[in-house]
């Protein structure tokens, strides 16, 4: 009977590889999709992240946010980490991100040791889905089940990649369109703005909001004013357009809801930040209060907020592929 049983319990193993049962809730993704196929999946990715932002805390900002800009340009695809070649201009060339998306090497890393353990069975998309939760979860943030089961695309969009991502000069109306264009609500927005709590931001990203903001050659009025002379001191007027500045100036690699507060005391970095506040929307200025008075709900809307944004139209089944390196198509 012993052995009858170990028998099903292996048939039963190799039915759930073959036919993983998805659930509704994750749009054709299964969080447990590597559970045979690659158990080591989920250790591989966080020991390789946890050299990595303990050599370079910045790097866990960074890593969320390539996951982010994926999504954001015909879904979760891992668009954004392809190389450009003679079919196609790459993502990672378009305004939001030159110079600026930065953790290429972190998934290459990542990517190279799956397909020595489990070769072929891995998208590069779910590791940017991984790599983002983990990244959160290293920064003192929330857990959550990633869905899995994401392919690869076999091109990219440079174009979509110039439109569909919110600039740093964004109005409360663009952000709210765009969000809404992926699917995404007043709460998501507000919720994923909340990832700022973590990372930094360039001068060239910001220096409207010191020299120029409304085209009079005046600063920003709600910027607080000590916070506005510091900001000063790091984006000149020209130059230094590189240079830069925490999202969350209080704790900057702490995932933390003092992102909040930081933008009810004046001193949110960006515009896109600060128009949360202040952009006379009722719904994402009641948000911003009540995530700056309560972490726990932040941290709930926030893991809610990501795996929503994470079932932005993955390619799935037979759609894409699983690439080898997540640089080129196979």
């Amino acid at each position: 009977m012993a052995s009858r049983g170990l028998v099903m319990f292996f048939i039963s193993c190799a039915i759930f590889q073959a036919f993983p049962v998805s659930s509704s809730n994750y749009g054709g993704l299964f969080p447990e999709l590597y559970q045979f196929s690659c158990p080591q999946a989920n250790e591989i990715v966080m020991s390789v992240l946890e050299q990595a932002i303990a050599k370079d805390p910045r790097m866990a900002a960074s890593l969320m946010r390539l996951h982010f800009h994926d999504c954001f340009v015909e879904g979760c695809d891992a668009s954004i980490l392809l190389d450009k070649n003679g079919a196609f201009k790459s993502e990672k060339d378009a305004g939001p991100n030159k110079n600026s998306l930065r953790g290429f090497e972190v998934i290459d890393e990542i990517k190279a040791k799956l397909e020595q353990v489990c070769p072929h069975t891995v998208s590069c998309a779910d590791i940017l889905a991984l790599a983002g939760r983990d990244s959160v979860v290293l920064s003192g943030g929330p857990h959550w089940e990633v869905p899995l089961g994401r392919r690869d695309s076999k091109t990219a969009n440079f174009k979509k990649a110039n439109v569909n991502i919110p600039a740093p000069n964004s109005t409360i109306q663009n952000l709210i369109s765009l969000f809404h264009k992926q699917g995404l609500n007043e709460e998501d927005l507000v919720a994923l703005s909340g990832g700022h709590t973590i990372g930094m931001a360039r001068c060239v990203s910001f220096r409207q909001r010191l020299y120029n903001q409304n085209g009079d050659s005046l600063p920003d009025a709600t910027l607080e004013k000590t916070y506005y002379s510091g900001l000063k001191s790091i984006c000149p007027t020209s130059g230094g357009d590189n240079n830069i500045s925490p999202l969350d100036v209080a704790s900057p690699v702490r995932f933390d809801n003092t992102y909040f507060k930081l933008l009810l005391w004046g001193k949110g970095l960006l515009n896109s930040d600060e128009v949360l506040l202040t952009g006379n929307v009722k719904k994402t200025k009641e948000l911003v209060k009540s995530y700056a008075e309560n972490e726990a709900l932040f941290f709930h809307q926030f893991a809610k907020s990501m795996v929503k944004m994470g079932k932005i139209s993955p390619l799935t089944e037979l759609k894409g592929e699983i690439r080898k390196n997540c640089r080129r198509v196979n």
